[in-house]
């Protein structure tokens, strides 16, 4: 059995990405996106959606529009997109990733601060942590719109930690995608790379850990 990763008294809070890891969530993305592709004339191959993994739709969609050659403007390609997301995402049923739920209550019972840092929108946000039943569990929530750059740069994970009170040494990052781990790389965070394997094959080396269940993470140290 593989032995839990032990983390120690030094971190105050847990900064979670959303998609991917609180809900496995990607395979609903990808259906969706791959609609709104072919809505505007584009195959986009498996290699290239994956690489979208972690950034903000309007980060991917620029890119989209630049690699394809797209001629509305991103705003109409992002509208579009939103509408779909929004929608789909209201209708389904979502349940979080097992043992997550669990694993956050943990943190406030040993009295470590817990908050989302996606790089989705405050709507989405929303629309998932109420649907999962773990809107309350978090008293931080920063969303990509918050700041003027997504991930993989480090604004969104800042951003969280300021909101917390904390120095960004003190928070642990947990990451689904090689963009959102490089971006808690660069905020100074330690992090944890969540094996997803429907994030697509994401690069989780710069990760200090890896997991591939909340299982095997454990407080090792009293508070």
């Amino acid at each position: 059995m593989k032995p839990a990763l032990n983390i120690g008294r030094d971190v105050r809070a847990v900064l979670f990405d959303m998609d991917g890891v609180l809900i496995d969530s990607e395979p609903i993305y990808f259906e969706i996106e791959q609609q709104s592709f072919a809505h505007f004339g584009v195959t986009v191959g498996e290699e290239e959606h994956h690489s979208y993994v972690g950034t903000t739709l309007e980060s991917m969609w620029r890119s989209i529009r630049h690699r394809h050659r797209l001629s509305p403007p991103v705003e109409e390609l992002l509208a579009y997109h939103q509408e779909r997301v929004l929608s789909e995402m209201g209708r389904r049923e979502l349940r979080p990733t097992e043992g997550v739920e669990r694993f956050v209550r943990s943190l406030s019972e040993s009295k470590i601060k817990a908050a989302v840092a996606s790089s989705s929108s405050h709507a989405l946000i929303d629309i998932i942590l109420n649907r999962t039943g773990l809107r309350s569990l978090f008293t931080v929530c920063v969303s990509g719109e918050d700041v003027e750059r997504g991930k993989p740069e480090p604004d969104i994970f800042l951003r969280a930690a300021a909101l917390l009170g904390l120095a960004p040494s003190a928070c642990l990052v947990i990451e689904d995608s090689f963009n959102g781990i490089r971006a808690a790389r660069k905020a100074g965070m330690s992090c944890v790379g969540f094996k997803n394997p429907n994030s697509g094959k994401q690069d989780l080396s710069l990760a200090d850990s890896t997991i591939d269940r909340f299982l095997e993470i454990s407080w090792g140290l009293s508070r």
